[in-house]
């Protein structure tokens, strides 16, 4: 299908043009539409600046859009794209289930579509999905805390409280799947015990990622359920989540005295949250490099434009509902504050001055 699609976009390209020199010549004349959520997270904000480098640096002309998490808002961006003439949509959605009318109209124009590291469900017009781990990430989380807590060791019980990410984002359920992977044997012999008793994303999920509503949530847990007991560990699923129950926690005493913060995971290693780690607040992140996801898609289309299969690593794990969508999956890094200068200084993600 993908090697159709693309002989019938370059044929509609010049009739006049040999396949050949079409092929030859094609790199300078495509547009590749980039749909990004929000600039209220720093980590879409280096997606997209990652993307935009690496796609002009091979040639490719850009037209980057963020909707600001409002639905209507990207799918009139990603309409108007189509409408424009893109050559293939790269799309981190916002609600991945509402695309779909959107994407059968790329579908009919021969533009290939490209899910960047959200999932994009029920359309069958999803050509491939780049993104990371998802998995691993809640495992990495998940490991730190049972390694923190030295729970292989016996010890325990502790009390742990639990967030999800946004409901409409399918890489919330892996993270939150695969961190319960590991705490859940402990949660079941009592090492870990949930004092609300709130599991299960349909109860523990945070729309769209909000940290104020994380935040709010955290009061309510410790008004309820910590009056006379102590959080010793929250799992958080993303820096902006974690930035949030810190706050919580630091408003009754968490981090001072004789009551030290819990255990709390994250994700991005989002500069607050890096600083936060420093701080002796946040105790991880979960590193996942923007530039090298930048670099998967960005040889995802090239090989489309080309004629050429995409490289993936994966055609099995992420069914969209319609379709198993071939994906390329990155490697996520657990950082702490004994490794972030190498994972993120040394490697030129970040400056030390940016952290410092």
């Amino acid at each position: 299908m993908t090697v159709f699609k693309t002989a019938a976009r370059l044929c509609a390209l010049s009739l006049a043009t040999t396949l050949t020199a079409t092929l030859a010549t094609q790199a300078a004349a495509e547009t590749v539409g980039i749909a990004m959520p929000t600039k209220s997270s720093a980590r879409w904000i280096s997606d997209g600046e990652s993307m935009v480098r690496q796609f002009e640096e091979a040639g490719y002309d850009t037209d980057l859009q963020y909707a600001e998490d409002d639905i209507p808002t990207q799918l009139s961006q990603i309409e108007n794209m189509i409408v424009k003439g893109v050559d293939v949509l790269v799309i981190a959605s916002i609600d991945g289930t509402t695309l779909s009318s959107a994407l059968q109209q790329a579908s009919d124009l021969g533009i290939e579509v490209i899910a960047y590291d959200r999932l994009i469900r029920g359309s069958e017009n999803v050509d491939y999905y780049a993104t990371f781990d998802n998995f691993q990430v809640g495992v990495l989380q998940a490991q730190y805390i049972v390694d923190a807590l030295e729970l292989a060791d016996g010890d325990g019980p502790y009390n742990i409280e639990l967030f999800g990410g946004s409901p409409d984002d399918n890489n919330a359920y892996f993270f939150y799947n695969g961190a319960m992977s590991v705490l859940q044997p402990y949660i079941d012999n009592g090492q870990l015990v949930v004092r609300s008793g709130q599991t299960g994303m349909d109860t523990v999920s945070t729309l769209r990622w909000d940290g104020s509503v994380a935040q709010a949530r955290m009061d309510n847990l410790l008004s309820a359920y910590y009056s006379d007991a102590r959080v010793d560990a929250v799992l958080s699923p993303y820096d902006g989540l974690s930035i949030g129950i810190i706050s919580s926690l630091k408003g009754v005493g968490y981090g001072s005295g004789d009551l030290p913060m819990p255990v709390i995971t994250g994700q991005d290693a989002e500069v607050p949250s890096v600083k936060s780690i420093l701080a002796g607040e946040q105790t991880m992140t979960v590193f996942k490099d923007t530039r090298e996801l930048a670099r998967v898609t960005v040889g995802m289309v090239d090989a489309l434009f080309r004629g050429t299969e995409p490289e993936i690593n994966d055609t099995s794990t992420y069914d969209n509902g319609v379709k198993v969508v071939p994906s390329y999956l990155l490697v996520p890094i657990s950082v702490d504050e004994d490794n972030w200068e190498d994972v993120l200084v040394d490697s030129g993600y970040y400056s030390e001055d940016e952290i410092r």
